[in-house]
């Protein structure tokens, strides 16, 4: 186990209105996460441009995702929320990065091929080494542990690869200038400069699927407004779409094993497990054996009840964007301090006069 001082990174895009999924697969986690660490959390525009963006949409998405954010109940006082352009360390620090990453470990990146698709050649040069600034934004805060969903397993495990190559290629170095700490490398104690950050992933619902296709992750590129809740969606809209939610003709069942081969049930059990904060087996005791028409008015009360009040204050927050702003200057500020300071470190570390 590495002795770095426990803090949490995690980012969000903003590339348009956040969903249920983002919501129970990361924001209700991240919340949560408050009362147990010191919590960075980030708008990560940069990340956003890899693909073409609106540049007024994008400022509108930054200040909306920020306004989620806060309505559901990020803490940007004691923790600190900001958006990573305003951080410039985030690109400095991707740059010495790119010069430690290899090619290879690129190339087995299973997102860019999916976001790629067949026309690998016209993507951007950013696209392809996005896991880069992913682990420039992880590593410029030395944090030792990251909420990610299964999707963003394989770029935190390209972060960890670039801090142990790293702290190999400069351990001399490290050790020469005392800017190492005791870590645990499998059966060796080494000093490092970077920690080898540990994923935390959990919860019933971490990944969210559409309401009218089981098969598919629930999306806000999906053409369909039906297929997701939107953080914004008032109770009508809330409930609409949970009684139009595809489902299948059997009851629940009254054990998780049943809800196999049945990835709408499956869904939406998961849907109430991440709301109720309880488990699908407890889900499944209170409401096993009962059709859809009797579950989907619960599903949908308690949504309503949970989500709704976040969309009142999204609102009410989005009325104010100056407020916003200065919420993102005064956090950028305080992430500064701490990317100044690791990144003269790595310039020392690496022979960069400054």
């Amino acid at each position: 186990m590495n002795e770095f001082e426990p803090r949490i990174f995690s980012g969000v895009q903003p590339t348009g209105n956040l969903h249920l999924g983002n919501y129970l697969g990361a924001i209700k986690r991240w919340v949560a996460l408050q009362t147990s660490y010191p919590c960075i959390y980030c708008a990560v525009d940069l990340h956003a441009i890899t693909m073409w963006q609106e540049p007024a949409q994008l400022e509108r998405s930054t200040r909306e995702v920020t306004a989620a954010l806060l309505a559901a109940g990020i803490d940007a006082k004691t923790h600190i929320l900001f958006n990573q352009s305003r951080v410039h360390q985030h690109a400095e620090l991707a740059w010495v990065i790119n010069c430690v990453a290899r090619m290879g470990w690129l190339n087995r990146m299973t997102q860019f091929k999916d976001k790629a698709g067949k026309d690998r050649e016209n993507a951007s040069v950013g696209l392809f080494t996005y896991p880069d600034l992913m682990a420039a934004d992880i590593l410029l805060y030395r944090a030792t542990h990251v909420p990610v969903g299964e999707d963003q397993k394989q770029h935190l495990e390209l972060t960890r690869d670039v801090a142990q190559k790293f702290n190999n290629d400069f351990g001399s170095r490290i050790a020469e200038l005392g800017l190492g700490v005791p870590m645990q490398v499998g059966e060796t104690k080494v000093d490092g400069y970077f920690p080898l950050t540990e994923p935390l992933i959990g919860g019933p619902a971490t990944r969210v699927m559409s309401l009218r296709d089981g098969s598919k992750k629930m999306s806000k590129s999906d053409p369909s407004d039906l297929s997701r809740i939107n953080l914004t969606d008032d109770a009508d809209q809330i409930s609409k779409k949970i009684r139009k939610a595809k489902t299948d003709p059997d009851a629940l069942p009254s054990e998780v094993a049943g809800l196999a081969g049945r990835p709408e049930a499956d869904n939406l059990v998961g849907i109430y497990a991440g709301l109720a904060e309880a488990s699908k087996e407890a889900v499944l005791s209170e409401h096993g054996g009962r059709p859809f028409s009797d579950f989907k008015p619960a599903l949908a009360d308690l949504a309503v009840e949970k989500l709704a009040p976040i969309a009142d204050e999204m609102r009410r927050i989005l009325a104010d964007p100056a407020e916003i702003d200065r919420t993102l200057d005064a956090g950028a500020a305080r992430a500064a301090e701490i990317a100044g300071r690791t990144m003269a470190d790595v310039k020392r570390i690496v022979g960069l006069l400054a």
